[in-house]
């Protein structure tokens, strides 16, 4: 996709992140650990869809590794610098303007979704969207790999955190949760922290 095939209208909140001085605390300008380990056990593999990319670095990573990758975002500015760093790398990679909740309207058919960092801004009502979104694109029997803000996390400072209960409750329908486990989320720092809390889900669709 290229910038005239980008559909939705700029969101103002959300390209606020991108604009600043500062950098917002998730764009630290590599991959997560996380999803380092899994491409290196080759599971960020087929199609792929980098569901709220942002600047786009695990979308350029799962590419890296040989896989066909789609990044949405809803920030122009983010899927401007996604776009500037798949030319510098040399990395052939699809970024478009898109709503997480109705991914549908993209017409794709993926075999892995990844979610870092997109799940835990939603309310209860989006996220039933957003799982639904998700349900629409990606292939019987894909993978979703979801990390998202951990109830573990002590202090109120960033996004809603989330219980393991309430993934599993999110995805019970049409989907199989196949493992939550405990990790954490770099961030530039916030009050001296660079780590946070998280849930690092593996859901199967069914």
């Amino acid at each position: 996709m290229t910038a005239d095939e980008d559909r939705n209208e700029p969101h103002p909140a959300w390209d606020l992140s991108y604009t600043g001085q500062t950098p917002a605390p998730w764009d630290i300008g590599r991959p997560q650990p996380a999803f380092v380990r899994l491409a290196d056990q080759g599971l960020l593999a087929g199609r792929v869809l980098d569901s709220g990319c942002g600047t786009g670095e695990h979308a350029l990573l799962a590419a890296s590794r040989g896989a066909d990758v789609v990044g949405i975002d809803i920030a122009p500015t983010a899927i401007g610098l996604a776009r500037a760093k798949a030319a510098d790398r040399r990395l052939t990679v699809r970024f478009a303007v898109a709503d997480a909740l109705d991914v549908g309207q993209l017409g794709l058919a993926v075999d892995t979704v990844i979610d870092s960092g997109v799940f835990h801004v939603f309310d209860d009502d989006d996220r039933a969207r957003y799982v639904a979104s998700l349900a629409a694109v990606l292939r019987p029997a894909g993978r979703c790999y979801l990390m998202c803000f951990s109830d573990q996390q002590p202090g109120n400072w960033g996004p809603r955190r989330v219980r393991a209960d309430e993934l599993r409750s999110a995805f019970r329908n049409g989907w199989a949760v196949e493992s939550i486990s405990a990790d954490t989320f770099d961030i530039n720092p916030i009050d001296g922290t660079t780590q946070a809390l998280a849930w690092l889900a593996a859901i199967r669709r069914s």
